[in-house]
């Protein structure tokens, strides 16, 4: 039994969930603010990936990070980066596929939020940056959860798109669902077994904790 896809697996959706944090919440906040009529137009960007199969993204993906493209020449020759079946390109591809999962629950939060608690944190002399960190963000706790616990799910299970941009290179790019995709090839199906039987128990215990934890919330009055 092989342990490195399953770490691998493990590595690109923890790295993938933290980026995502970092890069997720102030776009949600952004779009849950704006009045803008082009707002539209970017939530439909960040939604893509629901309705892409993750094949097509990938086929973009790859053709963008490829070393015969502007950008990828450019990340080669400036930074000696090359992105195409690597884990950095494993990264970058999972943060934009898993983008909406991290979105869209905490741009629900925080519209969910009446008004009348940004305006009385203002009114005591609370900054917007103070206000939002800690005003707004401690009342969407379920909000923030459910995005976290999506995205490291969702990324956990992504095959397409791991498999166009990061192909199948053993200890490098090959995570747990392209390795049961190459033992059912290989027809081992005792060790896709093993790898399946694994990423579904992981999936069920995630899924689990986020509705035990969002209704205990509940019962402490946090919109969910």
């Amino acid at each position: 039994m092989d342990y490195q896809p399953l770490w691998l697996t493990l590595k690109l959706a923890m790295v993938t969930t933290v980026c995502l944090l970092a890069i997720g919440i102030p776009l949600a906040a952004l779009l849950a603010k704006s009045k803008s009529p082009l707002k539209a137009v970017a939530e439909a960007i960040v939604g893509l990936p629901l309705v892409l199969p993750p094949s097509v993204l990938g086929f973009y993906l790859l053709l963008a990070f490829s070393p015969n493209s502007g950008l990828g020449k450019f990340l080669e020759w400036v930074f000696n980066v090359r992105l195409v079946f690597s884990f950095p390109g494993l990264v970058i591809g999972s943060i934009i596929y898993s983008l909406p999962f991290m979105v869209h629950p905490v741009q629900a939060g925080l519209e969910a939020l009446p008004p009348s608690l940004r305006e009385a944190s203002q009114t005591l002399g609370k900054s917007n940056w103070q206000t939002f960190v800690h005003v707004l963000l401690p009342n969407i706790k379920p909000a923030l959860l459910t995005g976290t616990i999506l995205t490291f799910a969702h990324t956990i299970g992504e095959f397409g798109l791991v498999l166009m941009i990061g192909g199948n290179i053993p200890g490098v790019t090959r995570v747990a669902s392209i390795a049961i995709y190459t033992e059912v090839e290989a027809l081992n199906f005792k060790a896709a077994h093993v790898y399946a039987g694994i990423i579904l128990v992981v999936a069920f215990i995630i899924l689990l904790s986020v509705y035990l934890i969002n209704k205990r919330l509940a019962r402490k009055g946090l919109p969910v």
